[in-house]
């Protein structure tokens, strides 16, 4: 039985290369549902390939784009099109930079996990405006029957959207899943325990594709 189970696992890791897509690019429109429809200044810390922030210059009048991989990072430069308002950085994520209280939107897609998880969503929390809202798209690692139940109906999904999207034919990875990857170790009752202290009321759900997400508006004192 256990030989079996590799041999499937096998197959599905050979499928899945070789119709490969982006899990976070699945998000992107639902984080865009997250977000007020007109934005001053957006962050996108961990932007990779820069795909989301191209979707949020569409409605923000400015947006600086980080990541702590200067390859990836240029990469993201030459993606984008001349006159695009996204100004894209070499950045340590936890780096102060003297923009506290200066962004009404920060987004953090499958980057989390590669930091220490309280100084990051403090730092994310500090460099919010009043009323400006976090969303972040995470990995955690699974602990619970909810996180592997979900996991495993993943699988066949992701094979299928796979599927679909290359339209059966074999495809390179998307630019977007060049960037460097790590596991999580975190859980997902121990991220909600951390964000609960930092970012009281914040929202966090189990996903699909082995994601979950956090949203967290912050209060605004003079509304």
């Amino acid at each position: 039985m256990a030989a079996l189970t590799d041999r499937v696992l096998r197959a599905l890791e050979r499928f899945n290369a070789a119709h490969p897509w982006d899990h976070n690019a699945h998000y992107h429109r639902w984080i865009l549902r997250q977000l007020p429809r007109r934005l001053d200044r957006a962050l996108d810390v961990g932007c990779g390939s820069g795909d989301l922030a191209r979707l949020l210059a569409t409605r923000a009048t400015a947006v600086r784009a980080v990541d702590a991989d200067p390859a990836i990072v240029a990469r993201a430069r030459e993606l984008t099109a001349p006159g695009t308002r996204v100004t894209f950085a070499v950045e340590d994520a936890l780096a102060d930079t003297g923009d506290d209280g200066s962004h009404t939107a920060v987004t953090c897609l499958a980057t989390l996990h590669h930091l220490p998880l309280a100084p990051a969503l403090a730092r994310f929390r500090d460099r919010l405006a009043p009323g400006g809202t976090l969303v972040v798209l995470g990995l955690a690692r699974p602990d619970t029957a909810g996180d592997h139940l979900l996991g495993l109906l993943s699988i066949p999904l992701n094979a299928a959207t796979g599927w679909l999207r290359n339209r059966g034919r074999p495809a390179p990875r998307p630019v977007a899943m060049t960037a460097v990857t790590r596991d999580a170790e975190e859980t997902l009752a121990e991220i909600a325990l951390v964000a609960g202290r930092i970012l009281p009321g914040a929202r966090i759900r189990r996903r699909l594709f082995w994601r979950y997400t956090l949203v967290w508006r912050k209060p605004d004192p003079g509304s």
